[in-house]
Parts: C-alpha cells; sequence; structure tokens
C-alpha cells in the first residue's frame, strides 16, 4: 500500500470491494448499495484519502474549473485585463489547464463587496482556485472555506502559497543603486495591505538602515498614475534624490515620464529600478533595470498543485528574484 499517497485502490482494498465501486461511491454514483457506501467511506477516512480532482473531471464527463480571484482597484475589469502582472499569471495558468478537462474562470471582485463575492465562490469551486491578489484577512476567509486554493502570495500562515523573494530582492535592488555612487535613494511603494508591497518596503528600509543612508519614500499603488504622482512628490520635496526604487514596473513607468518631464534625465541624474520585469519595463524610455519575478513559473506551479489535489496546509514554494540591468542605471 502507498503509505505516502493512497490510491482508490488502496481504500477498494481496505474497504473489500472493487476499485469500480469504490470509484462509484466516492464519486456519489448510483450503483452501490448502502452497507458498501459505508465501508468505502470508512476507509477513505481511515487512509486520508484525497481523490484527484483532475481524474474524477475526465471520469464523471463533468467540466470542472480552476478559479483566478484578484481585487480590482481600477475601474471594472478593463484594469485587470491590461494589467501585465495578471496577463502574465493567465500566461502561466492557461498552458497547465489544456488537456485536463478544465476551464479558468477570471474573478475580478470590488474591494467593497469582496467579502461576500469570496464566499459565493468558495461555495462554488471544484477544482480549487488561485488567489492572485487578495489580502491576508480575505485569503483566511476563502480559505476556510475552501482548502483547494494556493495564493500566488504568502498571506495567513495555514494557506498554500507560492512565496518569491521580495524582501531580498528589494534589498539588492537598493545595494545596486548604492554601488552606483547614488546616496539619496527614494522609494515608491505600493499599497499598504498588500503583502508582496509589504516585503518590498521592508527590504528597503532594511537596505537603507544598513547602508547609512535616509529613508525617502511615497505611495504609489501599483499603478502607473500612482508612480508619476509619487515622483512628482518626491522630487518636489526633496529634490537632491539621485535614485529610486520602485516596487513595480508600471510605477516606474510613471515615474520616468514624471522625471523627464521636469527636465531630469534617466539614469544620469535619477537612476531607476523597477519591480516585477513586466512588458512595462522594456517599454519605457529608457528601458527599465528591474528585478525579475518568475510569475508564470510561480501561477504554473499553483494551478499544478491544485490539480493534484487538496494542497498540504501552510504548503510553501519559493522562487528566486534576480536583478535585470538595463538603460535605466546605465550612464
Amino acid at each position: 500500500m502507498n503509505r505516502l499517497k493512497p490510491t482508490i485502490a488502496d481504500v477498494a482494498r481496505v474497504a473489500g470491494v472493487s476499485p469500480a465501486t469504490a470509484s462509484r461511491v466516492i464519486n456519489n454514483a448510483p450503483g452501490a448499495s448502502e452497507p458498501l457506501r459505508t465501508r468505502v467511506h470508512a476507509a477513505v477516512t481511515e487512509l486520508g484519502y484525497q481523490p484527484n480532482e483532475t481524474a474524477r473531471a475526465l471520469a464523471t464527463g463533468r467540466q470542472h474549473a480552476v478559479d483566478l480571484i484578484a481585487v480590482t482597484y481600477g475601474p471594472g475589469i478593463g484594469w485587470l485585463g491590461t494589467h501585465p502582472y495578471f496577463s502574465r499569471v493567465l500566461a502561466g495558468m492557461m498552458p497547465v489547464l489544456e488537456g485536463v478537462n478544465a476551464q479558468l474562470r477570471l474573478h475580478a471582485i470590488r474591494p467593497e463587496t469582496a467579502a461576500e463575492t469570496i464566499d459565493g465562490i468558495a461555495a462554488n469551486t471544484t477544482l480549487g482556485a488561485v488567489l492572485a491578489d487578495i489580502t491576508p484577512s480575505l485569503a483566511t476567509r476563502f480559505y476556510s472555506r475552501c482548502r483547494r486554493t494556493v495564493s500566488m502570495v504568502p498571506t495567513a500562515s495555514s494557506v498554500p502559497a507560492m512565496q518569491a523573494d521580495n524582501i531580498g530582492g528589494a534589498y539588492t535592488a537598493v545595494n545596486q543603486l548604492h554601488q552606483l555612487g547614488r546616496r539619496r535613494i527614494a522609494a515608491i511603494n505600493g499599497p499598504a495591505l498588500n503583502p508582496c508591497a509589504i516585503d518590498r518596503r521592508t527590504g528597503y528600509l532594511r537596505a537603507v538602515r544598513n547602508l547609512g543612508l535616509t529613508e525617502v519614500s511615497a505611495d504609489g499603488g501599483f499603478h502607473r498614475e500612482g508612480g508619476n504622482h509619487a515622483a512628482k512628490q518626491l522630487l518636489e520635496q526633496y529634490p537632491d534624490i539621485d535614485a529610486m526604487f520602485i516596487a513595480c514596473d508600471l510605477m516606474a513607468a510613471g515615474a520616468v515620464q514624471a522625471i523627464t518631464a521636469c527636465g531630469r534625465r534617466v539614469p544620469d541624474d535619477v537612476s531607476i529600478i523597477g519591480f516585477d520585469d513586466s512588458i512595462a519595463a522594456v517599454c519605457t524610455n529608457p528601458p527599465l533595470t528591474t528585478m525579475r519575478l518568475p510569475v508564470e513559473d510561480m501561477a504554473a506551479a499553483a494551478t499544478r498543485l491544485l490539480l493534484q489535489g487538496n494542497p498540504t496546509p501552510g504548503h510553501r514554494q519559493r522562487f528566486p528574484v534576480d536583478l535585470v540591468i538595463r538603460d535605466s542605471t546605465r550612464h
């Protein structure tokens, strides 16, 4: 018997029935008496058997789905569809779902109705849900209602998650700017409750303190307009800024526009390092030096974990964050 992960054959053996009968009972199909059902359910409990949801969908002909959930802060779902991060999440998930009889359902939920909305999604989840961008409290709420859940970022300790080295990435970025001779390094941060933004802010603070620098920062909300506004605000308050660490590439694109609009040059006057290595990084003029976040790999890993069954509580799969040097830090 497979002690690590019991199979339906193990359940059948313990219950004293055929694998076909065990399968009918587990899938709640007709053709098994009540005593047989009782024996099979007892074997499932004894072994801790968890059915492979993908196999069940294929066997029963039912169309199952993986739900992708994100809280949107812009005007409707259009904001979600055009955001580089979420496009990369979709690009990572879709190839994994090909050929497994599973749909991908996208849920863009509003902050003001998020709690009620995720309750409804949890009640109808089949293969499971990937939490792309929700707060720890919402992740905990969803997980309490649906254990077939993986978050793209660590939230509550019990919720299975992918984990990128956001703290280390931010620290590396600031250290790189310092090695270039920059001494007035500002930060433009993401949303206060976003786990990735929190970690990137932590990495920035740790770096400037270790380097003996002064913290200078503003919030940009993880969108281009916020980065533009924050950069203008920082340059007005601290005209001696000579570098910026910006917690996502979209904000960095807005910051480049603000810097050049006030007559300064990137990187000659202000060097910039972003975060993500999204399409925004290579479309900016100059192209952005950035910390590469392997979003597609993380989304694919999250999807594969769901297809294997209920993820282990507290599961973490870790991913590195790498420096990609481009013209926004070159002279």
